[in-house]
């Protein structure tokens, strides 16, 4: 696989390339662009006719990163973001789609650089404004746990959390990163916040967003604060594994849309 160098670490990336819309395609928190096509969130499967590119944020899966919690603030992973679609997709808008932290990297990305995105799909959107900060708690207390009992204890205690019912048919995992740097992307994650609200109303490309019900780490009430905030958005709330089944599907009917080509 392509690797590309970022300040701190080391992204490995790959391309679907079929010609047609530029697409590129982020991941969640402790996942990878393998764990997410596991946990049914790699949307891009059977998304023909695109230049679809897939990469693994710093310290997740195949790339690496420090032990430095700042790295992996939501600003920098979007600063990352914009580096490489500059390397595989110069001077191109490009069509974001992600969930949770990816999701949240998205909005970074494009508030900063709106030229070069032509559209988004935001997948999951996390907690985010008032209910981040009960969040960025927990965050700080799975690295502590880790620090104190290993990734094991951290994936007994996932594994002990309800499910949202859209995915209950997904099969069990655990997270794609190193043991060594896990405590430092949660104490990342727990210091940032997705951009203020007036930055996010000031986004002007199509977008979908996509959630789920019954979520405390992915909450419809934050999904629905974008939708409102966001001009034209199209929000869809999956309730069932059937309608999580639909989301690659409505994926390639926005491509398709955005780019005014037939399917």
């Amino acid at each position: 696989m392509p690797t590309f160098d970022v300040p701190g670490a080391v992204l490995d990336w790959e391309i679907s390339d079929e010609g047609g819309e530029p697409v590129v395609q982020l991941h969640g928190l402790t996942s990878s662009r393998y764990r997410d096509r596991v946990l049914d969130l790699d949307l891009g499967v059977g998304l023909s006719g695109t230049r679809l590119l897939r990469y693994d944020a710093r310290g997740h899966g195949r790339s690496t990163g420090r032990p430095v919690p700042e790295d992996y603030r939501w600003e920098r992973l979007a600063d990352d973001l914009l580096r490489l679609l500059d390397h595989v997709f110069p001077d191109e808008p490009v069509h974001g789609v992600g969930p949770s932290m990816g999701c949240a990297t998205l909005l970074h990305a494009i508030t900063r650089a709106p030229e070069r995105f032509s559209a988004l799909t935001l997948v999951v959107p996390s907690t985010a404004w008032e209910t981040r900060q009960a969040k960025a708690a927990d965050y700080l207390a799975a690295a502590d746990l880790v620090e104190a009992q290993g990734m094991a204890a951290f994936v007994e205690a996932g594994r002990l959390a309800p499910r949202p019912p859209a995915t209950v048919e997904a099969p069990e995992t655990v997270p794609d990163v190193r043991e060594d740097l896990l405590p430092a992307l949660l104490r990342g994650a727990a210091s940032t916040d997705y951009p203020p609200r007036e930055a996010v109303a000031g986004i002007a490309v199509p977008t979908a967003i996509l959630a789920w019900t019954e979520d405390p780490a992915h909450p419809l009430s934050t999904a629905q604060a974008l939708h409102d905030l966001i001009p034209g958005s199209h929000l869809v709330v999956a309730a069932t594994p059937a309608d999580l089944s639909t989301w690659p599907g409505r994926l390639h009917d926005q491509v398709v849309a955005v780019s005014g080509r037939e399917g």
